[in-house]
C-alpha cells in the first residue's frame, strides 16, 4: 500500500516522503496515530504544497537565526560580582544571569539555549557558547568584574 508520510517515523524515512507498506501496518499503525496519508493525487498534492511552504518559512528562519548569530558573536556582556578577600567570588554567574544581561541588551533568546557547563565562580574573560538551534550556535564573549 502506497502512503504518504506526514511527520518523520525511523526506519520509513521523512516528512513527505511516499513509502510502500505493507497495508496492515498502514491501516493500523500508521493512518490511525496520523503519521500517513493514503497516497491519492488530492494527497500528493496536499503535501507538495506544504512542502513548499515549509521550505519558505525553513529559509525565512535561517536568515533571522544567522542575524542573530551575527549580532550575539559581536556581543560583548559586563557582569558585575561581589568578591570578597583573595578575589574569591560571592555566589556564582549562571545561565539566567546571562539571559538577563543578554535581554538588557535588547536580544531575545530562550535561556535553554545557553550552554554553560558549571556556573562561572571567579572573576575574568569567558567565552559562552549559545545555540540557537541544531545547525546555530555562536560564542559570546563575558566580562566578569569585581562591582
Amino acid at each position: 500500500m502506497k502512503i504518504i508520510l506526514i511527520s518523520d517515523y525511523d526506519g520509513l524515512g521523512k516528512a513527505g516522503e511516499l513509502v510502500d507498506v505493507k497495508p496492515g501496518f498502514a491501516r493500523n499503525k500508521l493512518l490511525p496515530n496520523g503519521f500517513a496519508l493514503r497516497a491519492s493525487k488530492k494527497n500528493i498534492a496536499f503535501i507538495e504544497e506544504k512542502k513548499k511552504l515549509l521550505e519558505t518559512s525553513k529559509m525565512r528562519e535561517n536568515a533571522s537565526l544567522q542575524d542573530l548569530i551575527k549580532r550575539l558573536s559581536k556581543t560583548e556582556i559586563t557582569i558585575e560580582a561581589q568578591v570578597g578577600e583573595e578575589e574569591k567570588m560571592f555566589g556564582s554567574i549562571t545561565s539566567s544571569d546571562i539571559h538577563k544581561s543578554l535581554k538588557g541588551k535588547g536580544i531575545a533568546i530562550d535561556r535553554n539555549s545557553i550552554l554553560l557547563d558549571a556556573p562561572i565562580k571567579s572573576l575574568g574573560i569567558f567565552h559562552v557558547k549559545i545555540q540557537l538551534s541544531k545547525d546555530y550556535e555562536c560564542d559570546v564573549k563575558i566580562y566578569v568584574i569585581k562591582s
